[in-house]
């Protein structure tokens, strides 16, 4: 099931009027009417559907829209109840991050984690490190002080980190997320980017796509080095000769993937598809694909990375996969409910899909049929 959107924009909600209270009784369409959103969204909210992300701010609109109708099914009933706090915590999380300010991952990510603890009645205190090794173990202990009874401890590049001796020594729970070490002493939610690669690469093949180019990032970083993995991987399981000349090296920007989609261009046997391995890349590759006189997804089918806002206001808008840092977010608070295992334990790296955005930018190959076999 699609997740239902989440309608309209705070300053709207404080301008709805009161809804008058209908004759007979009260309906979930009645209060979806009242409330601005759809009636899957009323449903959801009302009967606490399990594993359905909606905003604080749509529940509280929906919940008070059916206080004020009237409405009062036992459910209903039940979910005015207050929720009790997460046990062995006492109201206030922090959250250390080595970059804030430039990066949308980190404001996503830290809205997962608020959204999951305001549910549990939960404040959350944000530092940003920026990783330095003098000013982050001060942001870190500023806190402590505070009284935090947890740490998420979050890095804007995913990677494998040897940590601080100062989070060994915290005597609260600590949780990484977009991070991990090799010692598994905590736990850690990172993307499944080689899955998430390799989705991304199979989507063009089941399109009948086999010429199929990718501009990477910068091979240094794991996200880049994953993803390659996961096309080359899906190639190898639809049995297609991996081709160096349509591997591309970037650096996540638009002139990168405009020079990049230009060299790919200049091949004798040139590809059918392009994956850009984030969206910004893909920028780049519809500016030098429009510039060669061609037309997107008729002649060259593109498929991007990270789902950013640009994403969906290109021309066509674009097919992309979504990084998952509002459900990592989430998941860090979540992971606080978890009894730690005894003694210095061992917790697995926990990996989230980046489900894949299907929008205009991918075509199938003229004389081939759709397949989601591979």
């Amino acid at each position: 099931m699609s997740e239902p959107t989440d309608p309209g924009d705070p300053d709207t909600s404080r301008r709805r009027k009161v809804p008058a209270k209908p004759k007979g009784r009260v309906t979930m369409t009645d209060i979806a009417r009242a409330a601005g959103c759809s009636q899957a969204t009323v449903s959801f909210v009302l009967n606490n559907t399990p594993g359905i992300r909606l905003s604080q701010q749509t529940r509280e609109r929906v919940i008070e829209a059916a206080r004020t109708l009237g409405y009062s099914p036992p459910a209903f009933l039940a979910l005015q109840k207050p929720l009790p706090a997460f046990d062995g915590l006492d109201g206030v999380i922090g959250f250390a991050v080595d970059q804030l300010a430039t990066s949308p991952e980190a404001v996503v990510a830290i809205e997962g984690a608020r959204q999951a603890s305001w549910n549990a009645g939960n404040v959350l205190l944000v530092a940003q490190t920026l990783g330095d090794s003098v000013m982050e173990p001060r942001a870190i202990q500023a806190l402590t002080k505070r009284g935090i009874s947890a740490l998420i401890y979050m890095t804007i590049f995913t990677r494998e980190i040897s940590a601080p001796d100062y989070l060994y020594g915290l005597d609260i729970p600590v949780i990484l997320l977009n991070c991990y070490t090799a010692d598994y002493a905590f736990p850690a939610v990172v993307p499944s980017e080689i899955a998430g690669g390799q989705s991304s690469t199979r989507h063009l093949i089941n399109h009948g796509h086999r010429r199929i180019g990718t501009i990477t990032g910068e091979p240094w970083m794991q996200a880049a080095q994953d993803r390659l993995k996961g096309y080359r991987r899906a190639l190898a399981t639809a049995d297609i000769p991996f081709d160096p000349e349509l591997v591309v090296e970037g650096d996540w920007s638009a002139s990168a993937g405009y020079a990049a989609t230009v060299k790919l261009l200049t091949l004798k046997d040139r590809p059918t598809a392009i994956f850009c391995q984030n969206d910004r890349t893909a920028i780049g590759c519809y500016e030098a694909l429009k510039e060669a006189g061609l037309h997107i997804p008729q002649d060259i089918s593109v498929i991007g990375y990270d789902d950013e806002e640009i994403a969906r206001h290109l021309f066509p808008p674009l097919t992309t996969s979504i990084l998952p840092h509002m459900a990592m977010g989430q998941w860090a608070i979540e992971q606080l409910e978890v009894p730690a295992p005894p003694g210095r334990g061992r917790y697995p790296i926990t990996k989230l899909e980046c489900p894949l955005v299907e929008r205009d930018s991918v075509s199938t190959v003229a004389g081939t049929s759709t397949s989601s076999h591979i």
